[in-house]
């Protein structure tokens, strides 16, 4: 059996993909390798799946309709994993018409793509950030709690990529499941996020910005936890017509200086810490509810934030050549 998977020479779309081609599957990996951040990354991701014989990648842009349609047909695939998208919140205030194309366009694509060509489950990415900025209140954020005060664009994009799921699920009847990340981290992953930026400017004796004055707390989950979600949604579609939405976190938040202080202790070094004030667009805290996810797939995060960031660093010693 066939499967698309979206992103794949991005962070999660790579480990998803090499997930896949370890139990048999064979994968078709579509990305356009933009320039967003070291396309060397990207390239490294890519040269670890092409080691699979099963594995083809297609360098598209997901915004392409045609070419999109023209990929799912031709490829024969039953099931997609949509991850593909323009990331990150700080960045969509600056470049809002990427997000327009990316997110927006992109996800539209792969709708009528998938409708089109008899997929019978489609799984995409959505984000934490739906829930908007709010108070941690004795317990996690769930599926169901309200999602109407998104406070970036990139949250409204992912907002709105579910609603229009929501929308061809009730109309043509495919099924889909969509996956609220919560902060994913580990080996190979974006160099624009926090951990990753801390380890580049602590090696090199460089000061590290905290916003929110470091009150910030995030729900990090290890990658590996995150793919064996959405494996076991990949394997378990809703009903045909069904569209669902599950929460993937570790369901714990850390506090940043927390995560700070763990990310010293892997590294060996202490940081020179510069406090800064929130950034628009950014949220309080984030922490996953998962039961509705455990109850599916059995799913229960296994990697503490400590081995978590001592795997990470690992790597990126290996990568830096230290």
């Amino acid at each position: 059996m066939t499967v698309v998977v979206t992103g794949a020479a991005g962070f999660i779309g790579m480990h998803v993909a090499q997930r896949l081609l370890q139990r048999g599957e064979t994968v078709v990996g579509v990305d356009d390798f933009n320039a967003y951040y070291d396309v060397a990354l990207k390239e490294l991701r890519a040269g670890r799946l092409a080691t699979y014989p099963g594995f083809r990648m297609v360098r598209a842009d997901i915004a392409d309709a045609e070419a999109m349609a023209a990929l799912v047909r031709a490829s024969g695939a039953d099931r997609v994993v949509h991850l593909a998208a323009q990331a990150g919140v700080r960045y969509s205030i600056e470049n809002p018409f990427a997000y327009q194309r990316s997110n927006l366009q992109g996800h539209l694509s792969i709708l009528e793509a998938c409708r089109h060509n008899s997929v019978e489950h489609l799984v995409y990415a959505s984000s934490s950030s739906v829930y908007g900025d709010r108070p941690l209140a004795g317990q996690g954020f769930r599926e169901d709690d309200p999602t109407v005060s998104p406070v970036s664009l990139y949250a409204a994009t992912k907002r709105s990529c579910e609603l229009i799921s929501q929308s061809y699920a009730s109309l043509y009847g495919f099924p889909q499941s969509g996956l609220r990340f919560f902060t994913v981290y580990g080996p190979m992953g974006r160099p624009d996020m926090a951990y990753f930026s801390f380890t580049e400017k602590i090696m090199a004796g460089e000061p590290i910005q905290v916003f929110g004055e470091g009150r910030m707390a995030r729900d990090f989950t290890f990658i590996d936890d995150i793919v064996d979600g959405v494996m076991g949604v990949l394997d378990r579609p809703p009903a045909r017509g069904g569209h669902e939405i599950y929460n993937i976190g570790d369901s714990r938040p850390v506090g940043l200086m927390e995560m700070v202080a763990t990310l010293e202790t892997a590294l060996g070094r202490e940081a020179v810490k510069v406090l800064r004030p929130m950034q628009a667009g950014d949220v309080t805290a984030t922490w996953a509810d998962v039961s509705r996810l455990t109850a599916l797939t059995g799913y229960a995060p296994r990697v503490a934030l400590a081995e978590g960031l001592g795997r990470f660093v690992a790597w990126w010693r290996d990568w830096r050549g230290l």
